[in-house]
């Protein structure tokens, strides 16, 4: 039977299963930071995983022009703030979405959040992106901005913290409520639900958060790996990535009725044709990884040699593969550097929209 056909443009669905985001994989508990006594389960008492993402920075973009300048550039529309009721203060509102070049491959993957500005009548931006390519991602800016009134620069005062449940039953039985202000922003992932919430804050995140701990980054990007969802120029490397191959659609990344912006073209015609032949799937391995580990790139092969794709990054055994969406069923591996054979196997996540198998 061919492998599970995927809605052509279908939005993530946000429902499904139980979050599954405990790590069996893991040797030990890396969940929190906590004082329990040893041999007690280190996130007794927390409903909330806090991580704090130093790889993560942010870049303000306001004034007059800021909104029709981003929609000329971003693949998705804005998420521009809602009205907030008299004396209440600004709601803030978070959208997804990827900078393409003129050739319509992927620059850089940005969270938006868009908030009133209390001193203008108009709509400023933070946009969170990989904080290695925060330069460049100015210099693009700065590229296509020509006469627009329109400011960017860096944003320190505030630093990014992802938000996950600590259980299941934590997940279920905890809610957070969405907080906007100039000291903190706290709003679902726009990603998809299994990503949980984002926190911008210029404290510590666990003391925002009801509940909340201290969690390992190791975890996280499990986590975010287990859930196919890239982050960053090491999943999406600049000029490299097609936004439909990397999910976009399935995360919300990407608006097919809005107006003209860079790569449009390409992306729309992919998504017309409605055959997107190759994806990114989580990938597990299935062997001991060698020394040097698994180099961004190495070939993916099924058993009879075949070709069906390329590893592109990963963390421990878990990882991302660009792979062929018919043959990832059957047993495949890597021929690492070492000379050594490493099975591996790729999954399609629970929350993508599937039509049959």
């Amino acid at each position: 039977m061919a492998t599970a056909a995927l809605l052509r443009g279908a939005a993530p669905g946000r429902g499904g299963p139980a979050w599954r985001w405990r790590l069996r994989a893991a040797p030990r508990c890396r969940l929190a930071h906590s004082s329990c006594s040893p041999g007690g389960d280190p996130t007794a008492g927390a409903a909330w995983t806090c991580f704090r993402l130093d790889g993560r920075t942010l870049l303000r973009v306001r004034g007059p022009d800021a909104a029709p300048f981003l929609l000329g550039l971003l693949t998705n529309e804005l998420p521009l703030p809602s009205p907030a009721a008299a004396g209440a203060p600004p709601a803030a509102r978070a959208g997804y979405a990827h900078f393409l070049n003129v050739q319509g491959r992927t620059l850089y993957d940005v969270i938006l959040y868009g908030l009133q500005e209390h001193s203008e009548e108009v709509s400023g931006f933070l946009l969170e992106c990989d904080s290695s390519v925060q330069g460049a991602l100015q210099k693009h800016l700065a590229l296509y901005r020509i006469r627009r009134k329109v400011t960017v620069e860096p944003h320190p005062e505030l630093r990014v913290w992802a938000v996950l449940p600590s259980s299941p039953e934590a997940c279920g039985a905890a809610s957070l409520q969405e907080r906007a202000g100039a000291a903190t922003i706290l709003i679902r992932d726009p990603r998809t639900a299994r990503m949980g919430w984002r926190l911008l804050t210029q404290d510590e995140g666990p003391a925002l958060v009801p509940g909340g701990r201290l969690g390992d980054l190791w975890d996280y990007h499990q986590h975010r790996y287990l859930q196919g969802v890239p982050e960053g120029v090491r999943d999406l490397p600049p000029g490299v990535a097609l936004p439909l191959e990397s999910n976009l659609a399935f995360m919300n990344g990407v608006s097919f009725t809005k107006g003209c912006y860079i790569g449009q073209e390409l992306t729309a015609r992919t998504h017309h044709m409605g055959v997107i032949r190759k994806r990114l799937f989580p990938v597990r391995f299935l062997d001991p990884l060698p020394t040097s580990g698994i180099t961004p790139g190495a070939t993916v092969l099924t058993a009879s040699g075949q070709t069906v794709g390329k590893f592109r990054a990963g963390q421990g055994n878990v990882g991302l593969a660009l792979l062929w969406s018919e043959k990832i069923k059957g047993p495949l591996h890597i021929r690492a550097s070492e000379g050594a054979q490493v099975a591996l196997a790729a999954s399609v996540p629970d929350w993508w929209p599937t039509v049959s198998k």
